[in-house]
């Protein structure tokens, strides 16, 4: 995982660059997601890997579904990902491209785990929380996890914020250890 992220960053910063200069984060943006969604389909994926393929053909293929979306600069970005073999980290690519859009607009992503169903009123508060904390605009990931007990954990980036019945029990059991 580390390794995809590592060569698929310069790519996500070169278009990120691009479209931030061109202001078409947004255009960039659904460009992206379509062309991730192309190389995660498994019968796309085989077509893309396959030896038999040349490049070119596969770069035909990915710019005829894509259509409209189809712009010189994103021809150019595939065309240099299916020349050297790296057209399967386009989902990575997009992952980071929609990071550094969401930091240049002010926006963490926060994923929140939750041993009940969260009403919308609770989950505005903790977003309101988490936005004094943070300074920005917080966009909340809510799943349910039953093995917490109760309460939540939140990550947004590196930071962890465990306010789970379960992350209290391993902490009183680590502190009774010591």
């Amino acid at each position: 995982m580390a390794e995809l992220t590592t060569v698929a960053r310069p790519y996500a910063e070169a278009v990120f660059s691009l479209a931030s200069e061109a202001k078409r984060l947004d255009q960039w943006s659904e460009a992206l997601r379509w062309l991730a969604a192309m190389v995660q389909n498994p019968e796309a994926t085989e077509y893309v890997t396959n030896p038999k393929h040349t490049a070119q053909e596969v770069e035909a293929l990915m710019l005829d579904v894509l259509g409209e979306r189809a712009t010189d600069e994103v021809k150019n970005l595939l065309g240099a990902l299916s020349e050297n073999s790296r057209l399967t980290l386009l989902p990575e690519i997009a992952n980071q491209f929609e990071l550094f859009k969401a930091q240049t607009e002010g926006i963490v992503d926060a994923t929140v785990e939750s041993a009940f169903p969260m009403t919308e009123e609770q989950k505005s508060e903790l977003a309101q929380t988490l936005s004094k904390k943070y300074g920005k605009t917080v966009r909340l990931d809510v799943h349910e996890n039953a093995d917490l007990i109760g309460g939540v954990r939140v990550l947004v980036g590196d930071d962890v914020i465990d306010a789970s019945v379960r992350g209290k029990l391993h902490a009183m059991a680590a502190s009774l250890k010591n």
